[in-house]
């Protein structure tokens, strides 16, 4: 009776071993693209989505002189519209803010010569007018009150 519990117990004991080997060995198999527990997030670029609700605020008949040649005796100019991509949390901020977007756009663009201004794409001036929107807004600690700057008209004349 002893050797007959003797056997049991020690294949109980074999049972749980290979039970515990084997269900550790599916565990590893199904986590192995894992990263470990408490692993820093990888370096990967994710496409984040913000998700919050925005409204539209228009800034309307920027107008910028552009310059001219040496000699040229027309002068150019450029019109355009923006429109300011705002949480609905900020947007008296971004209103509040209007006029200083309207001199900080035409800063940047009263640079441009009519030759240089007529073979920039729209994306083009947009990245230029958000980048000083950035630089701009680079010291201040509320940051910049909208997501983002759109032309929603250009003329070039």
């Amino acid at each position: 009776m002893k050797t007959s519990r003797l056997i049991i117990v020690v294949a109980l004991v074999g049972l749980f071993s290979v039970s515990a080997g084997g269900a550790t060995t599916w565990w590893m198999l199904k986590n192995r693209g894992a990263p470990p527990a408490g692993a820093p997030p990888e370096a990967a670029p994710k496409t984040v989505t913000d998700t919050r609700a925005f409204k539209y605020v228009s800034l309307e008949k920027v107008i910028v002189m552009l310059r001219n040649k040496a000699g040229e005796p027309v002068s150019h100019y450029l019109a355009l519209d923006l429109v300011f991509m705002t949480p609905t949390e900020s947007e008296r901020v971004t209103r509040d803010h209007l006029p200083l977007l309207r001199s900080v756009t035409v800063k940047e663009l009263s640079q441009l010569t009519m030759e240089t201004a007529s073979h920039l794409s729209v994306e083009e001036l947009t990245g230029r007018i958000n980048q000083a929107y950035q630089q701009t807004y680079a010291d201040d600690p509320a940051g910049m009150p909208f997501a983002e700057a759109m032309i929603g008209k250009l003329i070039i004349e």
